[in-house]
């Protein structure tokens, strides 16, 4: 409470009421709003596309505290099974049950059967066609779709320096920025491909891999005793899965914007509910999904308001990450191409953090050059194509072939079937 005072000064908001930090469910772990002024400066952005009072109410802090301790019971059931069974013959049963189904694995235990079954199951709010539009959107995003993803949705992520230490504590920096990127790019293709979420899709098949990945993840830091549950709650909880997902969704959406990408309420919508579909299937409860991008923003903001400032994680991934193009296995011009485009990177991401926030990341400082000198014919581009007939039929279809063409070059090959290493992070 004593930053009370500090955090109505530096705000034009109206000031919260104690209650605001009441906990009528359980005691939060100490990350929870730990240090509000300096969430308050990282959310500003989001800020911007909000109106009137947006401070979540004393309910809606408890649960985010709440989803603190929240795991994914399905899969972590999975996961107690795969260690009781041992890895070597249970393994074989979950990903044969994942590409084929339960019948292809005849002596299913009750955890993969219950697994499958609520993975299988369609919600009753779903809408494939709403979904094949928001991939399509995506896919005339082309590259630049990509690497503004890649910007706002992770690396302004690593700010939130709770959810670092899963990253750090797996030993993410050692193993290797540019693979961990090229392995979520991969997942991302996948998922985003018309029919990839699909039940045969290699999106839907990959992401239940990768649901398992985190539970085991999630079991095996909880053990740990550097571990600090008290402070940071269980690993890859609800409310990190559901700034994942806001990252690929409303964020995404947001940076598309504000680099000249005209979207379409329609267009929102669609990327907005693929990602729901999405989140869902990685586990994320339906109470922290949205199914509008305007209570997704309010969503984001509010999660951000809980998330821990900046640390010195903040600036090792951040800067490992500000060298990964470096890193890219380009077929020509490598010595050029690649501090081209950590220039391109580290100007975007000046405009979506602002100069605080390249401090926080420990990047150095740049100009937003490269967005504004390509926002306004961007915006001319996609806007000539909207006009034309089949205009953005083509542009979606180009842009497609493009995001699939870089892949050899972040891979140096794509392998199949790749399992994602997607984070809470993203990465």
């Amino acid at each position: 409470m004593k930053s009370l005072p500090h955090l109505v000064q530096a705000r034009a908001e109206p000031s919260p009421d104690p209650a605001w930090f009441a906990d009528p469910l359980r005691v939060p772990p100490g990350r929870h709003g730990v240090d509000l002024p300096a969430s308050m400066r990282v959310a500003r952005g989001v800020r911007l596309f909000l109106r009137g009072d947006v401070l979540p109410s004393p309910q809606t802090w408890a649960k985010l505290g709440d989803a603190l301790w929240q795991g994914d019971p399905l899969a972590d059931a999975v996961v107690a099974w795969l260690h009781r069974e041992g890895m070597a013959t249970a393994k074989p049963k979950l990903d044969a049950a994942i590409a084929h189904g339960l019948h292809a694995v005849p002596d299913a235990p009750p955890e993969l059967r219950a697994y499958l079954a609520a993975a299988e199951r369609t919600p009753t709010w779903l809408d494939p066609a709403l979904m094949q539009a928001g991939a399509r959107f995506l896919h005339s995003t082309g590259l630049h779709g990509m690497m503004v993803l890649r910007d706002a949705g992770l690396m302004a992520g690593y700010q939130a320096s709770a959810i670092n230490q899963t990253l750090v504590m797996t030993g993410a920096l050692q193993r290797g920025v540019q693979r961990r990127i090229a392995e979520t790019t991969s997942w991302w293709v996948d998922c985003t491909a018309l029919g990839g979420m699909d039940r045969s899709g290699q999106g839907f098949q990959t992401t239940l891999k990768v649901r398992v990945m985190h539970a085991l993840v999630r079991q095996n830091l909880r053990q740990r005793p550097q571990w600090d549950a008290d402070y940071l709650g269980l690993p890859i909880n609800q409310l990190d899965m559901q700034a994942t997902y806001l990252g690929f969704s409303a964020v995404h959406l947001m940076a598309l914007r504000a680099t000249g990408v005209p979207v379409s309420s329609h267009e929102a919508q669609g990327v907005m509910h693929l990602w729901r579909y999405i989140g869902w299937l990685m586990g994320v409860d339906e109470a922290h999904l949205f199914d509008c991008e305007a209570s997704a923003r309010l969503g984001l903001y509010h999660n951000l308001l809980s998330q821990a400032p900046p640390d010195a994680t903040s600036q090792a991934l951040g800067r490992a990450l500000m060298d990964e193009p470096l890193q890219r296995l380009y077929p020509w011009g490598a010595a050029i191409r690649g501090p081209w485009n950590k220039a391109r990177h580290l100007s975007l991401v000046r405009l979506f953090v602002g100069a605080q926030g390249m401090r926080n990341l420990g990047l150095p400082m740049a100009l937003p050059w490269y967005p504004v000198a390509t926002a306004l014919p961007r915006a001319l581009w996609s806007g000539l194509h909207r006009v034309m007939p089949g205009g953005m039929q083509a542009l979606a279809q180009r842009g497609r072939r493009a995001q699939e063409a870089y892949l050899p070059i972040m891979f140096g090959r794509r392998p199949p079937g790749v399992a994602a290493d997607v984070a809470v992070h993203g990465s």
